[in-house]
């Protein structure tokens, strides 16, 4: 695939902050997939995979014309009644069509889902219908085609029935197979390196003092890139050390498609991440108008993508799912996707101030949009009381019980 350019995320002189759509705008328009394509995978294979070509249909769904119920076939309409119809030996099963003509005038036995026999094309419901005798009796209209259904009229042969870009999930493996497809081209899993950086945090399972904490970034990004099927690259933990970050963000370059950093993309004594980014590849430190986040480093490292993330576990969080999530997306085939957002009631009290927009950890409860009482960044609880975010535009706003709310579900990022 066609590389990045190294000046991809380069803002235009004079840019200082970035509303959250323009940097999304810019995201999406300067990525695209990274990832070369595996060939004829079979169809077991490929849950939760992105499609890397538009998949046209080899045969029509259903077939052939079949009845949607248990019933007789005849050819409609049936307009004089009351009427009797004499009945031919034999039936059409799904699995064993009528293979012979039906002669006019006549009826036959039909099982639902089997194929609608030569001289007929409609269907009585069993139900609506008396046998004896070995004749057929209608006591109600019948129009032409009615409980058949027609070749075709789901998929016809050579419809477009998934377009590249696609993740393909169970329903559209259903369909894929539906039409005889036995294998697809993908493209192959994203690399997604994540690097915790800091010599304040520490794994857990270490000996901590109590200026040092647990890292939680490293395990909370991990779980994301794989809940996102993406392949996890771990690459640990780096002290603030110039060269324990170089080294870290060479491992990335060597074996991932994307870096996740967290932690040191500021311009502190200590951002090592951010100085080595400068220093031996090409970054722009994006000054996005977001609470929680608003630092955003994006950069080239001997040609990989870096994404670094704030150093917050919540603000890490949110710009890797409101920025990292559809970039990751894009670079790995899929397409650019805008998080589904949905209008509901507010449930809490706010007076926002204009300048930024704001992502309220919140969920909800009894139709209504509730957020965590602290909107302190380091108020990890909220995270997982959370089940999405709130998201209010950089405009100022006075919320009040009953407004209506964007609520963005964590589903709605592909979790």
């Amino acid at each position: 695939m066609k590389p990045l350019r190294n000046d991809c995320f380069a803002l235009p002189p004079g840019v200082n902050w970035t509303p959250v759509e323009e940097a999304l705008e810019r995201l999406r328009s300067r990525l695209h997939p990274v990832v070369e394509i595996e060939r004829a995978v079979p169809l077991s294979q490929v849950n939760g995979r992105i499609l890397a070509n538009d998949v046209h249909a080899p045969r029509a769904h259903p077939p052939s014309n079949n009845s949607a119920v248990d019933g007789y076939a005849l050819a409609g309409p049936v307009t004089d009644v009351p009427c009797t119809l004499p009945l031919v030996e034999g039936r059409s099963a799904a699995g064993e069509p009528y293979t012979g003509q039906v002669p006019e005038g006549h009826a036959i036995r039909i099982l639902t889902g089997a194929v609608i026999p030569a001289g007929t094309d409609t269907v009585v419901l069993e139900e609506d219908c008396d046998v004896a005798d070995g004749q057929l009796h209608l006591n109600g209209t019948l129009k032409a085609g009615a409980n058949a259904r027609k070749a075709g009229e789901d998929i016809k042969a050579k419809d477009k029935i998934l377009t590249t870009g696609t993740r393909l999930s169970p329903t559209q493996i259903s369909v894929l197979a539906s039409v005889g497809v036995e294998s697809v081209d993908i493209y192959q899993r994203l690399r997604v390196g994540v690097l915790s950086t800091g010599d304040e945090v520490k794994p857990v399972g270490a000996t901590v003092t109590d200026w040092q904490i647990y890292d939680a970034n490293r395990p909370m990004l991990s779980a994301l890139v794989s809940q996102l099927g993406y392949e996890l690259v771990d690459l640990g933990h780096a002290l603030d050390r110039a060269e324990e970050v170089k080294a870290a963000l060479e491992r990335g370059a060597e074996h991932c498609d994307l870096i996740l950093t967290s932690g040191g993309v500021s311009a502190g004594d200590e951002d090592h991440v951010s100085k080595t980014l400068k220093a031996h590849g090409d970054i722009s430190n994006w000054r996005i108008a977001i609470k929680p986040g608003r630092p955003l480093a994006l950069a080239m490292f001997q040609g990989t993508p870096v994404v670094g993330l704030p150093g917050n576990p919540v603000a890490a969080w949110v710009c890797a799912l409101r920025f990292g999530a559809p970039a990751m997306a894009l670079l790995a085939g899929a397409e650019w996707f805008e998080p589904q957002a949905y209008v509901m009631p507010a449930n809490f009290s706010k007076n926002k101030k204009p300048g930024r927009s704001e992502m309220l950890r919140a969920r909800v409860r009894d139709g209504q949009v509730e957020v965590f009482g602290s909107e302190g960044s380091g108020r990890v609880t909220g995270l997982a009381w959370s089940d999405g975010l709130v998201e209010l535009d950089e405009s100022a706003q006075q919320i009040e019980p009953g407004t209506p709310v964007r609520f963005i579900p964590y589903g709605s990022f592909g979790l």
